[in-house]
């Protein structure tokens, strides 16, 4: 029988996981980590901590759990500062290039389709109609981004907090969940309308809340909409394309007009890089379990990582 020293030994170590956390959060490099305001610490992390970080923001970004949660909580565990928002944003065209040759076949027929309803006036080509509507949905959220953009991209948002993105975490669990027990799951994208798409569209803008995740606040609103799974998430990826192309295009401009060192650009490339490969093989895999299971698994794993993120912050209070 060994003495009984395992609780101590077990609340050092919480003790030393709670610094962790908030050393994290607050240590040190906060100021090296804004060019002109906007919020770079993925610069002084480098390449290869950089490329870590995008194979975790590739594969969380298409995901419904929360990519904005992991790219906090990773670099806390590990002892890195917060990339940054800066560094989530740009990391949209990673997400931009999967969605767009995941989904070659939808694309391809949409944009060719539309352009032979504009060239003949067949403005009721039904694919026509669903992108003028995939467009219509995108105003929300590009009106509501455009106005709290200086709250979300600043250095140290109080958005970016793990509390906050733990609530969001439970919060957007609790609503898979809903949508998971009650929808009929029939409807296929040939069944959308305009209501459907401004609907998935109006839920999109809780995304910019860190922790709700763009992929999980559509996915969920398809679902409750009596969307089959699979057919949900191929609406969700669809009509995110001209969100994430904005969002990641805008940051490539403020980051130019924030004068990003050449490093600094070069990082970010290999981050794009890595995270591109790894969000194609995420929504390979999302597509799979939905397919063959449900949404579930991302139920109970985003309120697990909701309830720690809470734990680990109101832990490290008492330290």
């Amino acid at each position: 029988m060994h003495p009984p020293r395992s609780k101590g030994n077990l609340g050092k170590s919480c003790k030393k996981f709670a610094r962790g956390i908030r050393a994290a959060d607050w240590k040190g490099t906060l100021t090296e980590a804004c060019t002109n305001g906007l919020d770079t610490g993925f610069v002084a992390l480098g390449y290869t901590k950089v490329a870590v970080l995008g194979v975790v923001q590739g594969i969380t970004e298409l995901l419904p759990i929360s990519s904005t949660a992991h790219m906090r909580i990773v670099p806390a565990l590990l002892g890195l500062q917060d990339p940054g928002s800066a560094f989530s944003a740009a990391m949209q065209l990673a997400a931009l290039a999967a969605v767009v040759s995941y989904f070659w076949g939808d694309v391809s027929q949409l944009a060719a389709s539309s352009l032979r309803a504009v060239a003949y006036r067949d403005f009721r080509d039904r694919q026509f109609r669903l992108v003028v509507w995939i467009g219509l949905a995108t105003i929300p959220i590009g009106l509501a981004g455009l106005y709290s953009s200086a709250v979300l991209n600043t250095c140290g948002s109080p958005l970016r907090t793990l509390t906050v993105i733990g609530w969001a975490c439970i919060v957007m669990a609790i609503l898979l969940a809903l949508a998971e027990s009650y929808a009929r799951h029939r409807r296929t994208l040939e069944d959308v309308s305009l209501a459907d798409a401004m609907i998935v569209g109006i839920a999109q803008v809780g995304a910019l809340i860190p922790g709700v995740s763009r992929s999980g606040s559509t996915l969920t609103a398809a679902l409750l909409l009596g969307l089959k799974r699979e057919e949900a998430a191929r609406f969700s990826f669809l009509l995110g394309l001209p969100a994430i192309a904005l969002a990641g295009f805008k940051e490539l401009w403020e980051l130019y007009k924030a004068h990003l060192s050449l490093e600094g650009w070069s990082i970010l490339l290999v981050g794009l890089i890595v995270a591109s490969i790894s969000a194609f093989f995420a929504i390979w895999g999302l597509m799979r379990v939905l397919e063959r299971f449900s949404a579930w698994p991302f139920v109970i794993y985003r309120g697990a990582l909701g309830a720690f993120l809470i734990f680990a912050v109101a832990f490290g209070q008492f330290v």
